[in-house]
């Protein structure tokens, strides 16, 4: 039993019916002890504000299926009830039970609500009566109003103490109740691995270019349901307003029908003549009253004998305190009625005439009335209101529609709740996923995660869209080997790259006698400067990890060119002459040449090798444009160029040469600073000297191997 109860489905049904059994215990209580309250909406708020809108609704719904058992007129009320859970439920997602000014905002909202709905159902619907009774009437007294108006004042105003004391009573049946009870008033029914509270605001939070699924979803259902309810409600109160007039005709024709067999044809003239003093005219009249008093539904009865200067009334009954006219009485034919003068002064069978005169909107049916020689001497008239049978058909259209929009309410949110569990929320997780997938690929590591975080969804709709699940959990782990394998094979490739560059830079280096680990050293430099530049902030468009990975990769060339410098040159111990010094110059052009060989050859995409271009080329320009080749200036030298300036100057002063002996870190340092803003870019002199116990590791390591 235990192990029941802890099933989460079974005990927010449990839950569910405890709500109904309050609400309906607590109406049952203000109604013995005759308190003007209702007090049967408690377990609907308090449900709903724990579980949300379905769990809320249900209870709404069931409390009000459980009153139409007792009470029929209660059916109309059941769209109030499941109304007020859908307000408590969103209400309550806002957090507005849990402040003193939002409880007082629940409490206005709901009497607002309830009982500006509650005292107008009345007007429209028959049947329906206020129960405010004596309080209603005093209210008339006191304040002069009309009874009706009274009433409707009466019943909003008792609505206000009754939704004030249900909000307090849920809130206190809410705080008393554990925090662990309020998640299991929810209904689950997951289609996937559950997801908590913040994770699901979390990937509903979609970035659409239109509109939401959930949107459309609710746009597509509540319009359905909402098109087939006004159609069903317009069908509905066609064949009901047909059906209430027909039987009204044929009322109206059978007690023509009848009034005629009590008249005596042959003594119509005699009665006209003793103006209606006859005993047997008394009699008849008797007789006619007696057939109009036997039917609510008749307004007028009457007859009268049709002449070319009018209709005379020959009996016209008194009716509802309105006095009829005088036997004799000559009525002018109103324009209802002269489309069918013809018919009538020929004493023919007419069709009901539907009239709005003097007399009111009337629809009425003619009966001919012959004497015993076959001619027409009269013709009974009888008459129903139509204003009677359109307020009628008014309270029908109120009826179904209060029925309607219960059903409409609750299949909407309930459509809504399942398509948001078998559908929305699967969807938004995967396209989350995915999103994730794409976001975080920059290393296997991350991705393999995703892959698994993403075949943890778990999606088992059992449809189409569980299908989809399982396909992109395929493409996803394909994905991820086809990246491990891409990657292995670039991580090759660069490897075989930087081999390649190292080699060539070796190469270059074994010509020149006095550059031991020129080349190891220059590039550990330069990888001290970009990452220094990164932390700082310094060039931020242009030090991306692109840049930073492909300066660090080519800044072994930055001396290609010197494989054309001849030996005699690039190995002078002493001086060289202005024409050598000519001679080594032209390194950087070499270099810059060769550069832009290699890049011709290589298919386009792999530009690590622009930057080696533009070490070789401009790595002895100065800052303020008295370098060489070209005498460019500031940041007009490619970024790639300064940093390694800084590091190839760093390398020659602090290592020995065949003219000259190594200078000392202090030394080479006082030497470099008087060239900020000078020969070097100030931003990758100053992270160089941040930067000097990493430097000082770099020096101690390539000293002691030399």
């Amino acid at each position: 039993m235990i192990k029941i109860l802890k099933k989460p489905n079974v005990f927010a049904c449990i839950m569910c019916a405890a709500g109904v059994a309050l609400n309906i215990l607590l109406s049952h209580l203000v109604s013995l002890f005759h308190l003007p309250l209702y007090l049967d909406t408690v377990g609907t708020i308090s449900v709903a504000i724990m579980g949300g809108y379905v769990p809320g609704m249900v209870v709404g719904f069931i409390t009000n299926l459980i009153n139409i058992c007792m009470d029929p007129a209660a059916l109309y009320y059941g769209f109030i009830n499941v109304l007020i859970a859908v307000f408590a439920a969103f209400l309550s997602g806002r957090g507005w039970h849990k402040s003193r000014g939002g409880v007082v905002g629940m409490m206005g909202i709901f009497a607002l609500f309830g009982g500006s709905m509650g005292s107008v159902l009345p007007l429209l619907i028959e049947g329906l009566s206020y129960n405010t009774g004596s309080f209603g009437r005093s209210l008339a007294r006191v304040l002069s109003l009309d009874p009706t108006a009274a009433q409707i004042v009466a019943t909003f105003l008792q609505d206000v103490p009754d939704k004030a004391i249900s909000v307090l009573l849920a809130v206190l049946i809410i705080h008393l109740l554990p925090d662990d009870f309020h998640e299991r008033f929810r209904f689950v029914f997951w289609r996937q691995n559950p997801l908590s509270d913040e994770e699901v605001k979390n990937i509903e939070k979609t970035h659409v270019r239109g509109i939401s699924l959930q949107n459309k979803v609710l746009f597509t259902l509540s319009s359905s349901l909402l098109v087939v309810s006004v159609v069903a409600l317009w069908i509905g109160t066609s064949v009901y307003s047909s059906t209430l007039i027909r039987r009204h005709i044929e009322l109206a024709q059978g007690t023509t029908v009848i009034a005629a067999s009590v008249l005596d044809a042959d003594r119509i003239d005699d009665y006209l003549q003793s103006d209606g003093k006859e005993k047997d005219y008394i009699k008849t009249e008797t007789l006619l009253r007696t057939i109009l008093n036997s039917s609510a539904d008749i307004t007028y009865l009457y007859v009268y004998k049709i002449e070319e200067d009018g209709c005379h009334v020959v009996y016209d009954l008194e009716t509802g305190g309105k006095t009829g006219e005088e036997i004799g009485t000559v009525i002018p034919f109103d324009e209802g009625i002269l489309p069918y003068y013809d018919e009538l002064m020929a004493g023919r069978f007419v069709e009901p005439i539907i009239t709005n005169d003097t007399y009111g909107y009337l629809m009425t049916a003619y009966y001919p009335v012959y004497d015993s020689h076959g001619f027409c001497v009269c013709y009974v008239g009888a008459d129903v209101d139509m204003k009677q049978l359109n307020g009628m058909m008014i309270n029908f259209l109120a009826e179904m529609t209060s029925v309607f929009l219960a059903f409409f309410f609750l299949i909407t949110i309930v459509g809504v709740w399942l398509a948001r569990v078998h559908v929305i929320l699967p969807i938004n997780a995967i396209e989350s996923a995915m999103d994730r997938l794409s976001l975080t690929a920059d290393t296997q590591e991350s991705m393999d995660n995703d892959v698994k975080m993403f075949r943890r969804l778990g999606i088992r709709t059992g449809d189409e869209l569980e299908n989809l699940f399982i396909s992109a959990c395929a493409m996803t782990k394909n994905q991820a080997e086809q990246m491990r394998s891409i990657r292995r094979l670039s991580e090759s490739t660069a490897k075989m790259q930087d081999g390649l560059i190292i080699t060539m830079a070796d190469l270059v280096e074994s010509r020149d006698s006095d550059t031991g680990a020129h080349v190891q050293k220059t590039a550990a430099y330069v990888k001290i400067i970009v990452e220094g530049l990164k932390k700082k902030g310094y060039y931020p468009e242009k030090i991306t990890p692109k840049f930073m990975s492909d300066v660090v990769r080519s800044a072994p060339l930055h001396d290609v060119g010197k494989i054309k410098i001849p030996d005699e040159i690039l190995n002078k111990p002493g001086k060289l002459t202005d024409e050598e010094f000519e001679i080594m110059k032209s390194h950087t052009t070499e270099g810059k040449r060769i550069m832009e060989n290699a890049i011709s050859t290589v298919v386009e995409g792999d530009n690590y090798l622009k930057e080696a271009r533009n070490m070789a080329a401009y790595h002895h320009e100065r800052w303020d444009g008295k370098g060489y080749p070209e005498g460019i200036h500031g940041e007009v030298i490619p970024l790639s160029a300064r940093i390694m300036a800084v590091a190839d100057v760093f390398d020659a002063l602090t290592s020995p040469r065949v003219y000259k002996p190594a200078f000392s870190l202090e030394k080479a340092i006082s030497i470099m600073e008087e060239g900020k803003g000078t020969q070097f870019d100030p931003k990758c002199l100053e992270v160089f000297f941040e930067a000097l116990p990493e430097v000082k590791v770099i020096l101690r390591k390539y000293n002691r191997d030399m």
